[in-house]
């Protein structure tokens, strides 16, 4: 599995580099801390796989980093071509939550 930390995100944000941010957390944590991301929470994801864009690489966070390895892991399987990158660590300690 591809990990990518924050620092490594916000390089890639300066850079202008076209990726997609998915947030796999609930609606309640999404609109207390976010970063940005589109929210997709994990129960959703499988059914709404047409909101990812795979022709660029895929960053899915969570609070922790433990549900979006899982989407990573389920959605790996089905999309074996996909780029999928998980944000080490969550944003947990971003925001202190």
């Amino acid at each position: 599995m591809n990990h990518l930390t924050f620092s490594e995100l916000q390089k890639w944000k300066a850079a202008n580099k076209p990726f997609q941010l998915i947030d796999v957390r609930e609606p309640d944590e999404h609109q207390s801390y976010n970063i940005g991301g589109q929210l997709i929470p994990l129960q959703s994801i499988f059914r709404k796989t047409d909101l990812l864009d795979f022709s660029q690489p895929i960053v899915i966070y969570c609070k922790r980093g433990i549900r979006s390895q899982l989407a990573i892991q389920r959605l790996s399987i089905r999309f074996p071509e996909a780029q999928f990158y998980n944000l080490s660590q969550g944003i947990m300690h971003l925001f202190k939550v």
